[in-house]
C-alpha cells in the first residue's frame, strides 16, 4: 500500500527448470486504480421495440449499486419492453457481486450457485428477498471471455429460466475457486479447494455456458442491436 506516484521496485524469481534462478528487479509506479462503471443506454429495435442496455465490463463491489442506477436510467424516459445486458468480454472480477446482482432479478429464496468442496460440502447462494425486478424480459450477451462473477450471474438467471442467453461461443468455463500454495524453492502450486455448481447443476468448469440462441452474427466487434436483430 501506498500512494500514487510513489516508485515501487519488484523483484522477481524465475525458477524454470534451470540450475540458477533468474533474478530481475523492476520498477513500477503506483496508481489509482479506475473502476469501469456500467453502461446504460436505449435503442429502439427493428421490430420498433424499446430496448435498454446494459453494459458491464467486470464484476466489483459497486456493480450491484451501478445496475439498479442503471435500471432507473433506461427506464428515465418510459418504460422499456426488455433489458439487454452484454457481458461480452466480461472476464468476472468480485464472486459476490455476481451473486448479488443476480439477486436484483429473481425471487425469494431462488437458489443462484453453490460452492462445493473436495469433500462435497455444499454452500449454498440463495436470493434473501425479492429481486428489483421479475417481470421484465431479459436477455444476456456473452463471448468466449465471459468468465467468473459473470458466469455466475449468467447462469442464475439462465437456470432460473429469468433471462434468454445469446452469443456465437460458449462461455470461458472458469468454475474453479484455487488458492496458491508456496513450495519451499519459491515457487507455488494453485490448489483447487471447491468448484461452482449452478441451479440445474452444471459444472462450468472448462465447459462454459452455452447460449440458449447463437445469432450469426455476433462478434465481439458488433452491437449489441447487431446480435439482436432477428431475436427480439
Amino acid at each position: 500500500r501506498g500512494s500514487p506516484g510513489e516508485k515501487v521496485e519488484v523483484k522477481i524469481t524465475r525458477i524454470d527448470g534451470r540450475a540458477k534462478a533468474i533474478e530481475k528487479t523492476i520498477t513500477v509506479i503506483r496508481q489509482t486504480i479506475q473502476q469501469v462503471e456500467v453502461e446504460a443506454s436505449t435503442y429502439a429495435s427493428n421490430s420498433g421495440k424499446k430496448i435498454g442496455l446494459i453494459k458491464v465490463p467486470s464484476f466489483t463491489t459497486e456493480t450491484e449499486k451501478q445496475l439498479v442506477e442503471a435500471l432507473r436510467t433506461i427506464s428515465s424516459d418510459g418504460n422499456v419492453d426488455s433489458v439487454v445486458f452484454d457481458l461480452r468480454g466480461n472476464v468476472g472480477g468480485y464472486m459476490p457481486a455476481g451473486v448479488n446482482s443476480a439477486k436484483l432479478f429473481l425471487p425469494a429464496r431462488a437458489h443462484i450457485i453453490a460452492e462445493v468442496d473436495g469433500a462435497m460440502k455444499v454452500k449454498p447462494y440463495d436470493a434473501d428477498s425479492v429481486g428489483a425486478d421479475l417481470s421484465l424480459p431479459i436477455f444476456i450477451l456473452v463471448d468466449k471471455k465471459t468468465a467468473s462473477a459473470a458466469e455466475i450471474f449468467t447462469a442464475a438467471l439462465q437456470d432460473n429460466r429469468r433471462a434468454i442467453v445469446v452469443g456465437k461461443s460458449n462461455t470461458y468455463g472458469k468454475g474453479k475457486i484455487q488458492n496458491v500454495q508456496s513450495l519451499s524453492n519459491g515457487s507455488g502450486v494453485a490448489v483447487t479447494r471447491a468448484r461452482y455448481i449452478t441451479p440445474s447443476g452444471r459444472d462450468l468448469n472448462g465447459v462454459g455456458i452455452t447460449p440458449n440462441t447463437s445469432p450469426d452474427k455476433c462478434d465481439s466487434t458488433d452491437s449489441a442491436q447487431t446480435c439482436l436483430a432477428d431475436i427480439i
